[in-house]
């Protein structure tokens, strides 16, 4: 079986401010380089899988600690492309208790943005892949961004790769004259798996629904392609506390997940993505829905334990979760 994994998607320096400080307290910034389709490559070599991501950096040293950070991970960089725009950045204020978290972008203009159609060979590298992954987020940063995922969707599905995309609504980057409506639909209608929730399919294929099973059902008819939708729920009491679960909804069944309370979070960022990634997993590995959305659930769950984008969690911690065994223990 083929065991490749291949996302495309931006990656920026992340500049955290220290522990709990606000923005106006931060005297440095910790700096570490995530994406959400790499976090999502990172997380399945964690699993076991070659994982390979194709993206755009500066050609510049931070566009080298950027490769760099991925090579740590074991992420194969060999298909990244530089050019001399720049880094994209995004800050981070950690909140806690009642003071939500946030964030505040400055990517406008990076070299990924500048990405240019024909500019990737996605036909080599598809040609060993098993799985391709993609978000809302890269469609939306750039015209060029948006074709470029385009192409690799139609090399993956002429290579028999299976696409899984989070949808991931910004609303605020798509800023270069053509809506989510304009772009999305030609991506989703190439994709085989979707991550979304009902706000998601209403603002990018004008798709609308009470319940999160009655939306599935109008965008699995409107787009037959699609095999499974699946998406989280978080309710927050603060932002210490949030209980998550999850859902996969097939066309016929729901799969839901145990709900975790994840009363003491430590960083939440990339938390969809380590539940993606391990969806991925759990598809890849022939597990049943059920088992699928136990094991993504779960994995999202450890992330919310860990500093920095990416679940650094291995199979058998998520396994051990899911079986609700060894829980916060001191492991000798």
């Amino acid at each position: 079986m083929k065991k490749k994994i291949v996302t495309f998607g931006e990656i920026m320096m992340r500049l955290s401010a220290p522990g709990f400080a606000r923005f106006t307290q931060a005297g440095s910034f910790q700096v570490l380089y995530a994406g959400s389709e790499a976090n999502v490559a990172v997380s399945l070599r964690n699993f076991g899988f070659e994982a390979a991501h194709v993206t755009r950096f500066p050609s510049n040293d931070l566009g080298i600690a950027a490769t760099q950070s991925l090579q740590r991970n074991g992420v194969d960089t060999r298909h990244i492309l530089y050019g001399d725009e720049r880094m994209g950045l995004y800050f981070l204020e950690n909140g806690a208790m009642q003071r939500s978290s946030r964030i505040i972008y400055d990517r406008f203009d990076s070299a990924f943005a500048h990405i240019a159609p024909g500019s990737v060979d996605w036909d080599s590298i598809m040609k060993d892949a098993a799985w391709f992954h993609w978000t809302g987020i890269t469609p939306a940063i750039s015209q060029g961004a948006a074709t470029v995922c385009h192409e690799a969707l139609v090399s993956a599905r002429k290579h028999g790769v299976m696409i899984s995309g989070d949808i991931n609504y910004r609303r605020n980057l798509w800023q270069y004259g053509k809506t989510a409506r304009d772009i999305m639909p030609d991506l989703i209608q190439l994709t085989d798996r979707i991550v979304a929730g009902i706000t998601d399919f209403e603002n990018c294929i004008g798709v609308s629904g009470k319940t999160f099973e009655e939306v599935s059902h109008h965008a699995m008819k409107q787009y037959p392609n699609i095999q499974k939708v699946s998406c989280t729920y978080r309710e927050s009491v603060s932002s210490s506390h949030n209980n998550v679960s999850a859902v996969i909804w097939n066309g016929k069944t729901l799969s839901t997940s145990k709900t975790y309370a994840l009363t003491h979070i430590v960083d939440r960022v990339g938390g969809g993505d380590a539940f993606m990634a391990g969806l991925i997993y759990g598809w890849l590995t022939g597990k049943t829905d059920e088992q699928t959305v136990e094991f993504a659930a779960a994995a999202t769950a450890l992330k919310h334990s860990m500093e920095g984008d990416v679940n650094l969690a291995s199979v058998e911690e998520v396994e051990t979760l899911v079986k609700g065994e060894n829980i916060g223990k001191l492991l000798r």
